[in-house]
């Protein structure tokens, strides 16, 4: 069977964020204020084909592991993509 699944990949807490801290200096100017702790990222979706949801959601896990995220500086999460 065929899974939608979502791969979220963020930069690790005490990692410098200089997109992040871009936006956040933007962000008065623009009219958005109390908006803080601005953290950028990345979002990869994708199909799976899979026995379950869950095997759909660990070969994303390993899949965000070994290619997608930087595992020394990033974290990465998978989650299902379905709507709903």
């Amino acid at each position: 069977m065929n899974y939608p699944v979502i791969v979220d990949v963020t930069l690790r807490e005490g990692i410098a964020d200089p997109e992040g801290a871009t936006i956040e200096r933007a962000l008065p100017a623009l009219g958005f204020v109390g908006v803080s702790h601005m953290r950028a990222g990345k979002s990869f979706r994708m199909d799976i084909d899979a026995e379950s949801e869950s095997a759909a959601l660990e070969k994303a896990a390993a899949l965000a592991e070994r290619l997608l995220s930087n595992p020394v500086i990033e974290n990465a999460s998978a989650r299902s993509g379905a709507k709903g």
